[in-house]
């Protein structure tokens, strides 16, 4: 078996060499700068020394020994972030060896996705040739499914890529939807004592985790140590986030009060009918990460437009909020159709403005990471990216990429299989 996983990991480990660190100053200039924090400079400048951004505006001074880029008639973003993703912990559904998305078990707090991550995967370059460079990285299966990571897109071992690790703690509130069809596999009683069953456990693991955190505040004496409780502590510090994968009205219902209870900070994940709850969610300054704005209608009387339209009634709501993917296996190989999720959302009533921020500003403010990533500031990172248009539109490119300073390249197996057989009928 080992052998099969190692043949397997070879056979589609990416080509793409990881870029070396900057060298030396880089300046784009005569390019429109788009800040997202604050207003767009056209015809602008922007430097970046040793990862990190250290002038912009309209007449940002360019070191004497900067490589110049010029900007005319391209603009400059921010990376985009995918705030909820499996990649680098999936890669062919079908090969067991080359999934590490979930572990055994339900209550597994100590799992941790940091030291998962296959930088050699596939699909690390193809999301970030539509300009993603960092992703959230998070674990999937059980109920306490484990510690996610966020990730630089780029690197040659996952402690390289590694932004911030641990990044949250991930539960997921059972479905409480019952099957009522008369041919279900389970009567209506069983299928509520499982669901009554699953959060009891939630509960009873968080009561456990708590008194296990208070009693090692107080230093009681000869106290046994457990992996999953110690793990669950920053969580009662205030020093780790708690994200509640919750997608219905009922689990979100469900899982404010249980929160409010609690008396724990979440971010909900998931949120397909947000909307439903914006007033709580307002008032509990509750964040939610919309996973795939481009779903379905929940119910038959639902407008087609209702996830489309999500985003745009959190925001009028004032409910703080980011965009992402599914962040299921079978997403990972979509991750680089966010930007058009935004742009989904700016097409039924996000400002664009917003629908920008929703994928660059607001995952990173969501995630702790609004002072390093996110918009184009001095002091920030250079992670940005350099095109042809406005990135939520499909047809717009993504001619150049930086993370953290270092060019990175764009290509992936689907541009040289591209290539490949262009080259193929260019010959007949």
């Amino acid at each position: 078996m080992a052998t099969c996983a190692f043949v397997l990991l070879q056979a589609h480990a990416s080509e793409v060499i990881p870029a070396p660190p900057q060298t030396r100053p880089i300046a784009i200039k005569g390019a429109t700068i788009h800040l997202v924090s604050g207003p767009d400079i056209p015809s602008g400048t922007i430097v970046f020394e040793q990862g990190k951004i250290t002038a912009i505006g309209a007449d940002a001074a360019v070191p004497a020994d900067a490589e110049v880029i010029d900007g005319s008639g391209k603009h400059v973003y921010p990376g985009f972030i995918s705030a909820n993703t499996v990649l680098g912990l999936t890669e062919i559904s079908a090969a067991r060896a080359t999934l590490d998305i979930e572990e055994p078990g339900a209550i597994n707090p100590n799992a941790l996705t940091a030291t998962s991550v296959n930088p050699d995967s596939e699909l690390i370059p193809v999301a970030r040739a539509n300009g993603i460079l960092t992703a959230h990285v998070v674990p999937e299966g059980g109920l306490i499914s484990g510690q996610s990571a966020v990730i630089r897109m780029d690197g040659w071992t996952p402690q390289e890529m590694t932004v911030r690790a641990p990044a949250a703690l991930h539960v997921r509130w059972p479905d409480l939807k019952l099957n009522r069809d008369p041919r279900a596999p389970k009567s209506l009683e069983n299928q509520v004592k499982e669901i009554e069953k699953a959060e009891r456990t939630i509960r009873d693991a968080f009561q456990i985790a708590r008194s296990y955190w208070q009693a090692r505040k107080a230093g009681v004496p000869d106290l046994k140590s457990d992996l999953r409780w110690e793990a669950m502590m920053p969580v009662f510090d205030a020093t780790l986030p708690l994200f509640v994968h919750a997608e219905s009205l009922a689990q979100m219902e469900a899982t404010l009060a249980w929160a409010k209870e609690a008396q724990l900070k979440i971010v909900l994940v998931g949120g397909k009918d947000a909307w439903r709850v914006a007033p709580q969610l307002k008032e509990s300054d509750t964040a939610v990460i919309i996973a795939l704005a481009t779903a379905l209608p929940a119910r038959r009387d639902d407008a087609y437009d209702s996830a489309f339209a999500n985003a745009a009634r959190l925001h009028e709501a004032g409910v703080r909020f980011c965009l992402a993917t599914k962040g299921r296996q079978s997403e990972a190989a979509h991750d680089r159709n966010l930007p058009f999720e935004a742009g989904m959302a700016a097409a039924f009533g996000l400002p664009r403005e917003e629908a920008l921020r929703a994928v660059t500003l607001y995952p990173a403010q969501i995630l702790g990471l609004g002072e390093q990533l996110g918009s184009l500031e001095a002091g920030k990172a250079a992670t940005l990216m350099i095109t042809n248009g406005d990135p939520l539109d499909l047809p717009t490119q993504i001619e150049a990429a930086y993370i953290d300073g270092r060019r990175i390249e764009l290509t992936n197996r689907q541009t040289r299989l591209r290539d490949k057989y262009q080259e193929k009928y260019r010959r007949k």
